[in-house]
């Protein structure tokens, strides 16, 4: 399927009134802002590919061709999260930075059997600010591994600017950084719910 920015809003839109109708039991945590930068970084993913993503992980999934139902259905039932498609080479961490190893050891494994397939670690820019993603970018890039980072920055740590938080300048070491204006509140959709 081929995805416009409309449709992409229009599934989060759905997962909105999912969650504020009270039929979604855990946080969920909503793109927006972003649909055209992603479209054109997942025109350079393949099927083939590994995408390792954060709990902001929606758009990623059906970008990377996994069907609307099925992301549906993982979000109706809470694991918004923190699902994973091994099928689909798809995976996710609630952990800030927390899939990064993985994805490096994944990119490692396919560069010692002599793969063709490349992964591709999306994160946050508060996640960008951590250690670990530091030793993984290191890690990968000592080796030559087969793996492409991706910061998607919005300039918020949680809802902290994540320049007051951080105060550091990003870094360029094989990473590919867009800016968005997010139209979400960080976690679920700005309307309080009792569940």
């Amino acid at each position: 399927m081929t995805y416009t920015a409309e449709v992409l809003r229009a599934f989060e839109s759905e997962m909105a009134a999912h969650f504020e109708a009270g039929r979604i039991h855990a946080p969920i945590h909503l793109s927006g802002g972003n649909e055209d930068a992603l479209i054109a970084i997942f025109r350079d993913v393949r099927p083939e590919d590994w995408v390792f993503s954060t709990y902001r992980n929606h758009y990623h999934a059906l970008l990377h061709g996994i069907p609307p139902k099925m992301v549906r259905r993982e979000v109706l039932a809470g694991r918004s999260m923190y699902w994973n498609s091994p099928e689909d080479r798809f995976f996710t961490s609630a952990i800030v930075g927390g899939i990064l190893p993985i994805a490096v050891g994944v990119a490692a494994g396919i560069k010692r059997r002599g793969g063709s397939e490349r992964v591709w670690a999306f994160i946050g820019d508060m996640a960008a600010t951590t250690g670990i993603f530091h030793e993984s970018v290191q890690y990968a890039d000592g080796h030559d591994l087969p793996i492409q980072f991706v910061v998607e920055d919005n300039g918020w740590s949680t809802d902290t600017p994540t320049v007051e938080t951080w105060g550091t300048k990003p870094s360029i070491l094989r990473s590919r950084r867009y800016r968005y204006t997010r139209v979400w509140p960080h976690v679920n959709s700005g309307t309080f719910v009792n569940f």
